[in-house]
């Protein structure tokens, strides 16, 4: 099953009053030649004991936010050219207005003809742990899978999207998701937990050993249908997750951007920034390496912001692979 990033340039019929850009475009791109590679251990580290099943997530003291100021969804108006028009999605001329409107909340996506009825989480149970991709479930359903630096609130965001708390236990020590998770979803399409990366206490071996499996897991399961790289919003962009993203899109491994903590900013004091400055910055930093936006969300597991959406973006991209 070919990904769906890899023959989108086929489907989409685009005919906005844009400069004319070849379908080829619409790939993730390589690297330019003068920059180096970046699919380095340093992105792509974590792994301690792979026999236990808990998830990480150690948030940070409270005092480091400002509690006066919580934030609410945030709807950010884009121009078409930094839009995802998903599988199937049509852009007609005159239709700006219309494609505007369909855009998610909080997002760069647009609602396509594949989000059907079938976004809600009913029902979630965890499956399996596994250390190597040959171990994890091979009965060929859908999966997405989500990564993040240590910390980023990856398991808070699972549980919110299922609507359970401890389906994916949290911990306040980083670095205790040290396998492969697979959770199944509705019966019919898989959740994927793996290790969150950059946690420095982790073994220089344990690393070398995630850094294997976990890129041999992206480059090899064949109904992946995007990775799910979580960042964190309330903090400047940090090296480690642009070359985690670098890497995804040098590999063409499909990838959507998920902003997590987005109802926190840094007090004044420390210089902070209100979450959709991070999520800018970010996204002028990493720009010049894709030729066509990436899928972004902006999220919070306190307010549950963003949790519709994502689930949306997933029935679309889940839908349209199963179909193709």
């Amino acid at each position: 099953m070919l990904l769906y990033h890899r023959i989108l340039p086929r489907l989409l019929t685009l005919t906005v009053t844009l400069p004319p850009r070849p379908a080829s475009q619409l790939l993730l791109r390589p690297f330019p030649p003068r920059r180096p590679l970046l699919p380095r251990s340093a992105a792509l580290c974590q792994l301690a004991d792979p026999q236990t099943v808990d998830h990480s997530d150690a948030e940070e003291p409270e005092d480091h936010f400002d509690a006066e100021e919580p934030l609410g969804d945030v709807q950010v108006k884009l121009p078409l050219d930094r839009l995802f028009l998903p599988p199937g999605a049509k852009v007609t001329p005159g239709d700006e207005e219309g494609v505007t409107a369909r855009v998610l909340k909080g997002s760069n996506i647009v609602l396509g003809t594949y989000a059907r009825g079938d976004a809600q989480v009913v029902n979630a149970d965890f499956v399996k742990s596994s250390v190597r991709p040959d171990d994890c479930p091979k009965d060929g359903r859908p999966e997405f899978a989500l990564v993040g630096r240590s910390n980023v609130g990856k398991s808070s965001l699972l549980n919110s999207l299922v609507r359970r708390k401890k389906l994916a236990l949290t911990s306040k020590k980083p670095g205790k998701t040290q396998c492969i998770n697979h959770f199944i979803i509705n019966d019919s399409w898989y959740l994927v937990d793996l290790p969150g990366y950059g946690y420095a206490s982790a073994p220089q071996e344990a690393r070398k050993d995630w850094d294997e499996f976990t890129r041999n897991y992206f480059l090899s399961r064949d109904n992946l249908v995007s990775v799910f790289l979580l960042i964190d919003a309330s903090i400047p962009a940090k090296k480690i997750d642009l070359d985690y993203a670098s890497w995804l899109g040098q590999n063409k491994v499909p990838m959507t951007l998920v902003f997590t903590k987005c109802d926190k900013r840094k007090k004044k004091k420390n210089g902070g920034k209100r979450p959709e400055e991070n999520v800018e910055a970010f996204q002028s930093l990493i720009r010049e390496y894709f030729e066509a936006a990436p899928p972004w969300i902006m999220t919070s597991s306190v307010t549950n912001q963003g949790r519709d959406e994502i689930l949306l973006h997933m029935s679309q991209l889940r839908n349209y692979w199963r179909k193709h």
